[in-house]
């Protein structure tokens, strides 16, 4: 029998740990799941998980253009989630829009430059 795989978190390395986890906190409606001082936060909505390092050398992530997005969610109703989002400042990219792949998307960054893509199935 072949071991299974499941996704668990994202980990993202981030300059300035406390602005992030505020960002995805009160911004994306995540709550703080487990961390470990001043070097590592751990934030959880639903079934996604992000786990943040501070590294405050790294390279910036919206120094990496295209290679800084980490992430494809997929939600039950993209547009109440931009709504959401919206009301609380979040850096949405672009508002949802139909593509011919079949997904209705929504590129959401953080203030550091991770990018993420919010979509719903449209078939």
């Amino acid at each position: 029998m072949n071991p299974t795989l499941r996704p668990h978190a994202f980990v993202l390395a981030v300059r300035d740990l406390a602005a992030s986890t505020m960002y995805f906190t009160e911004t994306l409606g995540f709550t703080k799941d487990w961390n470990d001082g001043d070097n590592w936060q751990a934030v959880i909505r639903d079934d996604v998980r992000l786990m943040m390092g501070r590294c405050p050398g790294a390279i910036p992530a919206s120094a990496l253009g295209d290679h800084s997005y980490f992430a494809f969610i997929a939600t039950s109703d993209v547009d109440a989630l931009h709504t959401e989002f919206a009301s609380r400042g979040a850096r949405i990219l672009a508002p949802p829009a139909d593509k011919p792949w079949g997904w209705r998307e929504m590129p959401v960054a953080t203030p550091e430059g991770h990018r993420m893509m919010f979509a719903t199935w449209v078939g």
